[in-house]
């Protein structure tokens, strides 16, 4: 009998996770940017962050992980990277749209990417990338213009997620995912006191509660277990291609369930990202690979 049937399943299972992570991801995105009225984008991402930390403690229970003063510092950096990715996103989101959010924050795991291999090719993702960045970051003040004060906390994100692949990677050798459910418990606590500053008593109103786990679940929780189990089944280097996708789900999810409607010129900027990241992840040596876990 032919194996194929089984061989292809074995296929599309991690790559249908991988999708179905993004789209949560995004979807959780979303939901969040409903919060902002009530306790702006750092109250959001505070309660995001809290009870994320909350549900990985109980899952992967980190404190059994044994871990020396070197370990500790990159587990500092890598939850305080992801603190900031987190805030810098959101407060991005409350001016520009969701998949150019997402786009201007790919910029970050990009040029991970690139810096890892530095061959000539190199040069053309370099040259999309750029193209796409002044397609999208305004130059005058046309109708189409995105927000700059915006979109510099969307490559500010983007600065802090190519941290946080960086020390996400050296903190993660030994210990595995432990390590992300203290990074995200440092994270809370990093970004904890701006929430508080801005919101105050806000944050306990109980009517949110259910919003803020959902926002926790969609956007931490169900993505990243996915995409764990994801990477196990696939290479690295396909991880980060398919990966490279998000800002279309990013913005697919802001046309959806938030009505942003992109103009051409900025789908074709998004696009460019896109396949600049999916060119420099593809043309990566194969040893420097790193794996892109999103937000």
């Amino acid at each position: 009998m032919s194996t194929t049937p089984r061989s292809m399943a074995t296929t599309l299972f991690p790559i249908g996770l991988l999708l179905i992570a993004m789209a949560s991801i995004q979807s959780g995105a979303s939901l969040a940017k409903g919060m902002f009225p009530l306790i702006g984008a750092q109250g959001t991402t505070t309660l995001r962050l809290v009870f994320a930390s909350v549900i990985m403690l109980l899952i992967l229970r980190p404190w059994r992980a044994r871990m020396n003063s070197s370990t500790w510092r990159n587990v500092l950096i890598y939850g305080m990277a992801l603190g900031g990715m987190n805030l810098l996103f959101y407060m991005s989101l409350r001016t520009v749209p969701l998949g150019i959010a997402v786009a201007l924050e790919f910029t970050g795991p990009l040029a991970v990417a690139i810096f890892a291999s530095r061959r000539a090719i190199d040069f053309l993702w370099i040259a999309l990338a750029i193209a796409g960045l002044l397609l999208l970051i305004p130059v005058g003040q046309s109708a189409s213009a995105v927000d700059l004060v915006g979109a510099s906390y969307a490559l500010g994100a983007g600065v802090c997620w190519a941290l946080y692949i960086l020390y996400g990677q050296k903190a993660g050798a030994e210990h595995g995912v432990q390590t992300a459910a203290l990074g995200v418990v440092i994270a809370a606590l990093f970004v904890a006191p701006i929430g508080v500053i801005h919101a105050g008593t806000a944050l306990l109103n109980p009517a949110l509660l259910p919003i803020a786990l959902g926002v926790a679940v969609l956007s931490t929780a169900l993505p990243y277990s996915l995409e764990m189990v994801a990477l196990t089944r696939m290479p690295a280097r396909t991880f980060g291609t398919l990966m490279s996708i998000e800002p279309a789900f990013g913005a697919l999810s802001g046309l959806l369930f938030l009505g942003e409607k992109l103009t051409s010129g900025q789908w074709l900027a998004i696009a460019a990202i896109i396949t600049a990241s999916a060119g420099a992840t593809l043309t990566m040596r194969k040893e420097r690979a790193p794996a892109v876990v999103a937000d």
